[in-house]
């Protein structure tokens, strides 16, 4: 079992959470652009609020722990491993409440070297628990815009989890696939359930665009997310998001296992 005390340990050590692998200058610059509205850093939300800078700044301090100092440019960040042990229990509330609905479950990342097996223990223990876990839109293409251009990736799943891989890529179902913070791949998910008459998800666990493009039309979502990426923080301030973890995301993979375990043992879902 992985207690609070031992996790808060974990985090520590693995720099998922004190001082972590993120820098000021990263996080300085995404607030920046999110309160330009920047499509890249919005990944998928629209903001109600007025969010400037400060405010940006504000949230991210009070949520994840960051120094609320803007004269602060410099060094590392820092997130407070008590707002993630409470993130990870608000986290497990909602995955018991969904085990016990048996709702279709949705779950996707845009890190899949790093977090698919976060993600697929996860996905594992809730289709024990009676929740379909849901793979709509498997094999579609969807256009993405990158730093490279205009690139067609298609959707797949590992292990029930949605990531995109290259259009052309041979192994589908195989190993994880590309990077992206696009919400493009989640919309494309929800619009081909919808499309094929449900089901819908009751519950969608995922980062980035996955987290944001859900709950910015109206699904619940829970989900990590490292202290340059404020769009998650902001829209479960705004009620859309309903969980979010602050966590560095760019660990060894397996260093995120013993937060699944820990999560699944509060939700009274371990294996």
């Amino acid at each position: 079992m992985v207690t609070a005390d031992r996790l808060r340990a974990h985090l520590l050590s693995a720099g998922l959470a004190g001082v972590v692998g993120t820098t000021r200058e990263e996080s300085l610059r995404s607030y920046r652009l999110f309160a330009a509205r920047d499509p890249r850093v919005l990944i998928g939300l629209d903001p109600v609020g007025a969010w400037g800078e400060r405010e940006v700044l504000a949230l991210m301090a009070d949520r994840c722990g960051v120094a609320a100092d803007p004269g602060r440019t410099s060094g590392p960040e820092a997130i407070d491993p008590e707002r993630t042990l409470a993130a990870l229990d608000a986290c497990a509330e909602r995955l018991a409440e969904a085990a016990r609905s048996r709702v279709p479950v949705l779950l996707g990342t845009g890190h899949p070297h790093r977090l698919l097996g976060f993600y697929a223990v996860l996905a594992d223990a809730l289709s024990a628990a009676g929740c379909e876990i849901l793979t709509p839109a498997q094999g579609r293409c969807v256009d993405i815009t990158t730093r490279f251009g205009l690139r067609t990736a298609m959707l797949d799943y590992v292990r029930g989890v949605g990531l995109v891989r290259g259009a052309t890529a041979q192994r589908p179902g195989g190993e994880p696939g590309a990077h992206t913070h696009s919400p493009l791949p989640v919309r494309a998910a929800l619009a081909a359930a919808a499309d094929a008459g449900g089901p819908l998800p009751g519950l969608v666990i995922g980062d980035h665009g996955w987290i944001c493009g859900a709950g910015q039309l109206g699904f619940e979502s829970v989900g990590p997310a490292d202290v340059n990426d404020p769009a998650p923080f902001v829209g479960q301030a705004e009620g859309a998001v309903s969980v979010v973890v602050p966590v560095d995301d760019g660990a060894r993979s397996d260093y995120y296992l013993p937060l699944t375990r820990y999560v699944l043992n509060r939700a009274c879902l371990s294996q």
